[in-house]
C-alpha cells in the first residue's frame, strides 16, 4: 500500500549556517557599530538566545534572522517568537526556539483535516511524524495538497513516498 510521512524537521546545519550568517552581517553593520549583540545557538534544545542594547535593536536582529532563514529556505514559521523579550541590567533579552517535529495538537489538527477531507485514506500519529496510508497515489497527492493549502503553523515535509 503506498504511504508517506508528514513531518516538521528544520536541518541542523542550516540553522547553523543561518545564524552564523547573521552573526556576520550583525558585525558589518552601520547601525550596530559598537553595540553589543551575543547571540548564542543551543544545539540540543533547538534555541536561540538574543541579548541586544534595545527593543528597537531586538527588531532589527529578529527581522536579520527571518530574512537569513528563509534565505537558507528554512520557512519563516519555523521560529517560535512567542516568548517576549525582557531586561536583563542595560540589555534587552529574547529566546527564540525553533519548531523541529510535530507535537500532538498540531498533528492532532492535521489528521482531522485529512479526515474530514473525505478522502480514501488512513492517517496516524506516530510520535513526531503522521504516517498517512491509501490506495492510490493520487489520494496521497490529494493529502499533499490539502495540508499545503491549510496553514497549520509549522513548517511540513512529506518524505518517504512509498508505492
Amino acid at each position: 500500500m503506498p504511504s508517506f510521512d508528514i513531518a516538521s524537521k528544520v536541518d541542523l546545519q542550516l540553522l547553523d549556517n543561518t545564524i552564523n550568517t547573521v552573526k556576520k552581517e550583525i558585525q558589518t553593520r552601520f547601525d550596530f557599530k559598537d553595540s553589543p549583540v551575543v547571540i548564542d545557538f543551543n544545539k540540543k534544545d533547538f534555541t536561540i538566545l538574543l541579548e541586544v542594547e534595545s527593543d528597537m535593536k531586538m527588531k532589527q536582529v529578529l527581522d536579520i534572522l527571518i530574512s537569513r532563514g528563509m534565505k537558507q529556505g528554512i520557512p519563516a514559521n519555523a521560529f517560535d517568537f512567542e516568548k517576549d523579550a525582557y531586561p536583563s541590567g542595560k540589555m534587552v533579552k529574547k529566546e527564540v526556539s525553533v519548531k523541529n517535529g510535530l507535537k500532538q495538537e498540531v498533528a492532532k489538527k492535521i489528521v482531522k483535516a485529512i479526515k474530514d477531507s473525505g478522502l480514501k485514506v488512513q492517517a496516524a500519529i506516530m510520535d513526531t511524524i503522521i504516517r498517512v496510508t491509501g490506495k492510490k497515489i493520487d489520494d496521497l497527492q490529494a493529502v499533499i495538497k490539502l495540508c499545503n493549502e491549510q496553514d497549520f503553523g509549522v513548517p511540513l515535509q512529506y518524505e518517504n513516498m512509498k508505492s
